[in-house]
């Protein structure tokens, strides 16, 4: 038990210290807004996708034998996403609330939060599972979150906020890195020269560290404490439900050890950055999202390394 203690420390606390060191910046003045949103803007379109970009061409994984990971990731995602909404029907009262509740539970923070903690854990065959199914369940997320926020907001179109949606899954870094890496492997290319590959190394390097400084410099302690009703509903959903039915399901699916951890820490994480963005760009409650993103972003870490921990112990992960 004491070494399934120490792996979920190793691969837990080095997110939490660059998240530590991002707040305590932030605090001292030595970051900003612009900062944050400078350093943001380039993990997102240019780290991360040389990160996703390299792990997957460089990988040795069989991306057949991930089939089963990747049916356990749309399973879990839609007991959380059809739960949360009956949920929200009968508890959630305020029309506004109502989509973000639901984005709340079921939309993890895959991209940094999951991806970091997946390489922490597995190396660089953690970063490629992790990555392939990163690049397909974010694909859902758009689409469900899309359809959560314009049934439950009074000022969308649904149609239009669809073709929004859409052409931003067309033109995400994200996705046309992994789809772009996926057709480069599937072509049996070679890998780059060694002068790009050092690059794409170099770049990839700051995409996880500067992702987690930004992430802990834009919490405020005061919404951490301060949730109560419909925000610490959706927080206990993303906090307790999401990572107890991760188990269930990876138990169900019999999946092996790297992939039950990839499914566990991508579906356990916090809630997703990107869902107060999309809750205020569709007329969603950005201060309730808000609320959540601050509370799950620190008490998540505290549950994946309880949740890795006990996993390990009983040989799962």
């Amino acid at each position: 038990m004491l070494q399934a203690i120490s792996f979920a420390f190793m691969i837990v606390f080095p997110n939490l210290a660059l998240m530590g060191l991002g707040f305590y910046m932030k605090k001292l003045g030595k970051i900003n807004a612009n900062f944050i949103d400078t350093a943001s803007n380039i993990v997102f379109n240019f780290g991360l996708p040389c990160l996703l970009f390299f792990s997957v061409i460089k990988s040795e994984v069989n991306y057949a034998e991930q089939l089963p990971l990747i049916i356990a990731g749309f399973v879990t995602t839609f007991v959380l996403f059809f739960g949360a909404e009956i949920y929200a029907k009968w508890f959630v009262p305020e029309v506004r609330d109502k989509g973000v509740f639901v984005q709340g539970v079921f939309r993890s923070n895959m991209a940094i939060i999951s991806l970091s903690v997946a390489t922490n854990a597995y190396g660089a065959v953690g970063t490629s599972v992790g990555a392939v199914y990163m690049g397909i369940i974010t694909i859902l997320y758009n689409i469900l979150s899309v359809i959560t926020l314009s049934r439950t907001s009074q000022n969308t179109d649904f149609k239009s906020q669809s073709v929004d949606v859409i052409k931003k899954i067309f033109t995400n870094p994200l996705i046309i890195a992994l789809v772009s890496a996926f057709v480069y492997k599937g072509l049996g290319l070679p890998l780059p020269p060694k002068p790009i590959a050092k690059t794409g190394e170099l770049l990839s390097n700051i995409a996880l560290p500067l992702a987690l400084i930004c992430a802990g410099a834009t919490l405020e302690v005061k919404s951490m404490l301060g949730l109560s009703g419909v925000s610490m509903q959706a927080s206990i959903g993303r906090i307790i439900v999401a990572p107890l039915l991760a188990v269930l399901v990876g138990v169900l699916f019999k999946l092996p050890p790297v992939q039950f951890g990839v499914l566990f820490v991508m579906v356990a994480s916090p809630a997703a950055a990107a869902s107060y963005v999309m809750a205020k760009a569709m007329g969603g409650n950005d201060v309730l999202a808000a609320n959540i993103l601050a509370f799950t972003t620190v008490v998540s870490m505290i549950g994946l390394a309880v949740g890795m921990a006990w996993l390990r112990a009983l040989g799962w992960v």
